[in-house]
């Protein structure tokens, strides 16, 4: 493969993480506008699987029939997507963005235990190693020792239980019907992911619901959210292979952790910085040491 299409792919993996890691804050920025969570997840939801039903009419290739049983699956696969969303849609509600996105982080470790389970992979010494550094990275950059920052435990909880689920939904996405375009089975995943944001929505709505979030924030989600990432990193895996994809991917902590440091004025320290490096150091060496071995 050339140097040029390898560069091609970092740019594309990378716009996708900038993407994702912009969302955060918009979510943080749609609750001080007095927009419910039900009704920010809601509208990125509606909008995004329009938005995907749209490019898959316009996929010329897309000829493939999706079984009954596979749609199934990819339902079923997509209800992390949704559970996802909720969840740290919520943990941002009671904890600042720069903490949340490294909660949502320890799918590092999530993924590798998972692996361990489900496939009975023994993990290598560089992936213990990798984790152990992800966890010291956490303690450092929650500032759990210098005990700076408040911290409520609402928020840990549901950023862990956000980390939980999209490391369930990067373990499905990689293993149900990938003989299908992206495109497709986003769109699958997406209705099955609204099932629960819909479910969600009726469970904690007390309030008529604010259309207003549609124009105001909703389009701005689903793109940055939905849409974009996707296409945008599915493009980019295949010319990079997913050890350096999935480094360039983590691209989302920094940015998270600026867009609320510039926009939304939170106060970072030092040790936070230093310990997010570690978690991007861990994210570096486990990916690389992945390459070299395949």
């Amino acid at each position: 493969m050339s140097d040029s299409n390898v560069l091609k792919g970092v740019i594309w993996i990378g716009l996708g993480a900038i993407s994702y890691g912009m969302l955060a804050t918009f979510v943080k920025l749609a609750y001080q506008d007095g927009f419910t969570t039900a009704e920010v997840t809601a509208s990125q939801f509606i909008i995004g699987i329009i938005g995907m039903y749209l490019l898959n009419l316009f996929q010329k290739s897309n000829k493939t029939k999706v079984t009954p049983k596979e749609v199934m699956q990819l339902l079923l696969s997509g209800t992390s997507i949704g559970l996802t969303s909720v969840f740290y849609y919520l943990c941002v509600k009671y904890i600042a963005v720069s903490i949340a996105i490294v909660l949502l982080m320890q799918t590092v470790w999530m993924g590798v235990f998972l692996e361990m389970v489900l496939d009975k992979k023994k993990p290598t010494v560089i992936k213990m190693i990798a984790v152990i550094t992800v966890l010291i990275g956490t303690v450092l950059s929650t500032n759990l020792i210098q005990n700076e920052i408040a911290l409520d435990w609402r928020g840990i909880v549901l950023g862990l239980l956000a980390a939980a689920s999209f490391t369930a939904t990067m373990y499905a996405s990689n293993r149900v019907a990938l003989e299908f375009s992206s495109t497709k089975r986003s769109l699958y995943m997406l209705l099955g992911g609204a099932g629960i944001v819909f479910f969600f929505v009726l469970a904690t709505q007390n309030t008529p619901f604010n259309v207003a979030i549609f124009y105001k924030w909703g389009i701005l989600l689903a793109v940055f959210g939905t849409l974009l990432p996707p296409i945008l990193m599915n493009i980019g895996f295949p010319n990079t292979g997913i050890g350096l994809g999935s480094i360039v991917s983590s691209l989302e902590l920094p940015v998270s952790v600026l867009m609320a440091y510039f926009i939304l004025n939170e106060t970072i320290t030092l040790i936070q910085w230093f310990g997010m490096g570690l978690i991007l150091f861990a994210i570096v060496i486990m990916n690389l040491n992945f390459k070299k071995s395949t």
